[in-house]
């Protein structure tokens, strides 16, 4: 899927997202799209760093400690995009929750086409 399409899809999660949360908010559309962009950098370059250095306590709880590393990502987005505001860890928890599940029916709603390879 194109990175822009998904960025759109994220953004319109998000700004969802906080709608259906008491405990989150989002100021306009450009906040959300810039919320949007933010998760995917700090999901693709500092989750991965904490995910190793936290692989003792993720074993330990059975990956539980991954809805933490979530929690923190989200708050993280929270302190760094102005107009994006969440009340704390645990409605940064629930907010990263409810975001994976809107964005994955969204995803789904899309009807992402794949390729069939042919065998000659």
């Amino acid at each position: 899927m194109n990175i822009l399409i998904k960025i759109i899809i994220s953004s319109l999660a998000v700004f969802l997202t906080a709608w259906l949360l008491p405990g989150a908010d989002v100021t306009d559309y450009t906040a959300a799209i810039w919320v949007a962009v933010v998760l995917a950098l700090l999901n693709g370059f500092l989750k991965p760093l904490l995910i190793i250095l936290t692989i003792p306590i993720t074993i330990f709880s059975l990956g539980l400690f991954l809805l933490v590393i979530n929690a923190a990502i989200i708050l993280i987005g929270s302190n760094l995009v102005d107009g994006f505001y969440v009340d704390g860890f645990w409605w940064a928890l629930l907010f990263s929750l409810v975001l994976s599940v809107i964005t994955s029916i969204m995803e789904s709603l899309g009807g992402q086409k794949k390729e069939k390879t042919r065998v000659n």
